[in-house]
């Protein structure tokens, strides 16, 4: 009778454990299915990686030269992290055959439901009403990722012609536009108005269309500035319910602090100033804007530096002429370092298959594009009209700091506090860029520096 009552009280034991693991289990699968508002910070919590066509073939690039700067990619970037490949503005058009996008009667390519499609012409891929489904299908063996560039808005051509909106129940274009807010820069559409009924409709059915393609990316112009709050929101819900992780960037800035934190709540980056050309002064203007985003820099919300301006630009782009970037090597090093410790996202703008060596290898540092990933804690130490200096840290190896000589026509020496950076006593430094040893410093930091010249460094453990 002794061990029977012990039996059948390990029995009821058993029973209770193994319920409270079904019970636990359950909780822990009902947590796991809770809607997280915020699930898209999870698609990029590290700072984008890509290649855009913008800064060398404009708005009039082609298959052809979408699939060439993809297979380079592919070939000898993807292992350093490099991963997107987009199609920039106005794939849609097809008698664009300039860098000038504001060509005399442009031939729209649109559905029955006034979604844009890809114009044959010059993405043969998408005959039968394939749309970008082949393209990103062929990016996607490849191993990388495929984004597209829209504008905000409705096409003004599917309000002229009153076309119906994908599920709208009988709403149709002219039903939810204004000419109010009209892009100054580009007239192909209209505002959406939020409140409308339809609205959100519209926005849900381009993304269903561009997620049925593959598209891993979305780059949303003349979002930031001024800043449309009701489009950003409507983009924001079309994506969470299209079923598909599609990185958003609105774009161009400058995005208005005040809305930092609703921008970050709606979106994987944002553009922080118009667009970054390879100009001295872009750059210089850039670093001032930046001053005030170093508190909102966070795996998932990448304040965005624009794209890269370096290597072979303007093949058929808009701005200027076919040319290798007009930075000098110096000017060019500033760049990347800015960029790579501010933790923006990385998008080159260079024709990929005509790089140049040099660009190349700022492109596949391993040590700085390190540093880019997984730094933590970026802010500013200083910053006045000649200099300039940024530190970050590294859980496992040290702290970064990077130093700018932004004077036009002197050379600098340019001292660094080690205090100021959370050090103390004596530091083994080395140049990351080089990665050679620089010796050991104490309690300061000094270099030397031309002008627009900077350096990249690591304090070791």
């Amino acid at each position: 009778m002794k061990h029977l009552r012990i039996r059948t009280i390990l029995n009821k034991r058993n029973t209770l454990l193994g319920l409270l693991v079904i019970l636990l289990s359950q909780s822990a699968t009902a947590l796991a299915a809770l809607p997280d508002k915020y699930a898209f910070r999870q698609w990029a919590q590290t700072p984008p990686m890509g290649w855009d066509s913008w800064d060398c073939y404009g708005p009039s690039v082609t298959e052809q030269e979408i699939k060439a700067n993809a297979d380079f990619m592919a070939n000898h970037l993807k292992s350093y992290g490099w991963n997107y490949v987009i199609v920039d503005i106005r794939w849609y058009v097809e008698n664009q055959t300039t860098g000038q996008y504001n060509i005399k009667d442009p031939i729209y390519v649109i559905d029955n439901y006034g979604r844009y499609l890809p114009a044959i012409n010059r993405f043969p891929s998408a005959a039968g009403g394939k749309g970008f489904k082949a393209l990103a299908d062929y990016i996607h063996s490849k191993g990388l990722k495929f984004g597209i560039h829209i504008m905000r808005g409705i096409p003004k051509i599917a309000v002229q012609r009153k076309l119906p909106i994908k599920g709208g129940n009988g709403i149709t274009a002219d039903q939810i536009y204004s000419p109010e807010e009209q892009c100054k820069w580009l007239a192909d559409n209209y505002t959406i108005l939020a409140d409308r009924k339809g609205a959100q409709d519209y926005y849900n059915s381009i993304l269903d269309l561009y997620a049925s393609w593959g598209v891993d990316y979305i780059k949303e112009d003349d979002l930031s500035s001024p800043y449309h709050q009701g489009e950003i929101e409507m983009v924001r819900k079309a994506i969470d319910q299209c079923g598909r992780p599609i990185v958003l960037s609105t774009s161009p800035g400058e995005t208005p602090i005040e809305k930092a934190d609703h921008v970050r709540k709606h979106a994987n980056m944002w553009r922080m100033v118009n667009d970054v050309w390879d100009n001295w002064s872009d750059l210089t203007h850039l670093m001032q804007v930046a001053r005030q985003w170093y508190p909102y820099i966070a795996p998932g919300t990448w304040p965005d530096c624009d794209m890269i301006p370096l290597g072979h630009l303007a093949i058929k782009g808009e701005r200027g002429n076919d040319r290798m970037t007009k930075l000098t090597k110096d000017e060019q090093y500033s760049l990347m370092t800015f960029f790579t410790i501010f933790r923006s996202p990385l998008i080159f703008g260079g024709d990929l298959p005509s790089i140049d060596p040099f660009t190349l290898s700022l492109l596949t540092n391993q040590d700085v594009l390190r540093m880019h990933k997984e730094s933590q804690n970026v802010r500013l130490v200083f910053q006045d009209q000649d200099k300039l200096a940024i530190t970050s840290t590294d859980p496992h190896t040290g702290t970064y700091l990077a130093v700018f000589n932004l004077s036009d026509d002197s050379t600098r020496n340019i001292k660094v506090n080690l205090k100021d950076l959370g050090l103390s006593g004596s530091r083994k430094v080395r140049d990351l860029w080089s990665g050679k040893s620089l010796g050991k410093v104490n309690n300061q930091y000094a270099v030397t520096l031309r002008p627009h010249a900077s350096i990249l460094v690591e304090f070791l453990k």
